[in-house]
């Protein structure tokens, strides 16, 4: 089987207030051509389609085209992630045409997409997991795991909704001598890494199943949108899903499903098509287990993420686990730049970066028509900094009421430009003071 595995499109994004639309497309187009080329078996989505929960019009018509054109050449399957709306983007899934499948709701994860081979038999079990938040999926899951594998969950200790001891008890509680209330809820523990295991238990109880009734060895690949413990994040990218510090979840909940007591008859993953990190990487752990892969996002959403190959990961898996992985380099519409150095140095590189869009780092002096020329030299300047020259402790300023306002400003002036203030910048200087002590405020 060969698979597309990509990531993290965030229709709706902008960079430092450029809108990306174009760029998009233009990877959307490169992806339909990938597909048709590679002649893909299936393509891959694990989350943050959008950027947001509500995207604008033009990401959903975006979408809704990009969609219609894979599924022209092949499969698609699509999950949300933490930047999604679960319920938005997985309205109407089942009235899907045939070749595109949404799986956007918990009870779902333990019941895979099964991608035939080409003899009609099972090829690829795809067990789509949407991005489990931990407050939600702690409540939503228990009841699933106690109906397919008898699981019983009890509440973790000091989080349960009982009332504290030597609180008054409620109507309908045993001390208020009426019939008793029903028991708590049960919930997994308030941790991404809790509900992930919750998940992956279901799918080994389901790919134990299938694997033993087929006849030889079908794959099974994970979608999973998460913080993997040991992954980089892209600097001044990715939006923080930690939530009290449960966002990540360990390699290892992987490689044994879970916890559960079926990971090893059942075969285990042969790969985890990662979502959330926008740096492509892979996972590294112990030999053991599948491979955990990020595709990473196909456009840089920050200067710094700017200089990290963009790509999409492409597949060869089979009986015997993934054989070939691939990373495709993805269209890069635009260049991001950062430009660093004084005035005269960036104004000096300036020419070969007219076209990029660029952040400036100035240190040094910083002249009054500094911004003027930046920007007559690059239009597209997006972002800017400047960090002045060092100051000695002795030079720093002292301003007391006995100081001469003159002269303060003339220092700051100096400080600012890189040097003593000319002739004309002083009676500027004076003619101001001297309009602001004599005004009618000044006599007062």
């Amino acid at each position: 089987m060969r698979i597309l595995h990509t990531s993290d499109w965030h229709l709706g994004r902008t960079f430092h207030g450029r809108l990306l639309d174009d760029a998009q497309a233009a990877f959307a187009d490169h992806l339909v051509e990938l597909s048709r080329c590679e002649e893909v078996d299936a393509v891959v989505m694990s989350g943050d389609v959008y950027d947001r929960a509500i995207p604008p019009t033009d990401s959903v018509r975006l979408l809704d085209d990009t969609l219609r054109r894979l599924s022209e050449v092949t499969r698609v399957i699509l999950t949300p992630g933490n930047h999604d709306s679960a319920q938005r983007l997985g309205f109407g899934a089942d009235l899907l045409r045939e070749g595109l499948t949404i799986r956007a709701r918990t009870a779902e994860v333990g019941r895979p997409v099964v991608i035939p081979g080409l003899d009609g038999a099972d090829g690829l079990y795809v067990y789509a997991l949407p991005y489990l938040d931990p407050d939600a999926a702690r409540e939503s899951l228990p009841p699933i795991l106690a109906e397919r594998l008898g699981e019983t969950v009890e509440d973790p200790v000091g989080d349960s909704d009982a009332a504290p001891e030597g609180a008054s008890a409620p109507a309908g509680s045993p001390a208020s001598g009426s019939p008793a209330a029903p028991a708590v809820r049960p919930r997994l523990p308030r941790s991404h890494e809790a509900v992930v295991s919750g998940a992956l238990r279901l799918v080994a109880a389901d790919l134990t199943a299938r694997r033993a009734a087929a006849a030889v060895r079908v794959p099974a690949l994970v979608m999973s949108h998460a913080f993997v413990v040991g992954g980089q994040p892209a600097a001044e990218s990715e939006r923080d899903i930690r939530v009290g510090g449960v966002d990540s979840v360990p390699g290892g909940v992987y490689t044994g499903l879970g916890g559960s007591p079926l990971a090893e008859q059942s075969g285990g993953l042969d790969y985890v098509a990662l979502g959330h990190l926008h740096r492509p990487q892979e996972i590294r752990t112990d030999g053991k287990g599948p491979r955990l892969v990020y595709s990473g996002s196909p456009l840089p959403f920050s200067f710094p993420e700017a200089d990290s190959p963009k790509s999409t990961v492409l597949l060869d898996i089979g009986s015997g686990g993934a054989t070939r992985l691939e990373r495709i380099p993805a269209p890069l519409p635009y260049r991001a730049t950062t430009l660093t150095g004084t005035l005269d140095e960036i104004l000096a590189l300036a020419p070969a970066h007219r076209e990029d869009w660029v952040r400036v780092a100035l240190s040094g002096a910083m002249p009054p028509d500094a911004m003027a020329l930046l920007k007559a030299e690059l239009p597209n300047l997006l972002a800017f900094s400047h960090t002045p020259p060092p100051q000695a402790e002795g030079d720093r300023i002292s301003v007391t009421r006995a100081s001469d306002p003159l002269d303060i400003a003339d220092r700051f002036l100096t400080e600012m430009l890189g040097r003593p203030a000319d002739p004309d910048e002083r009676a500027v200087m004076a003619t101001a003071y001297d309009a602001a002590r004599t005004g009618p405020e000044g006599m007062n």
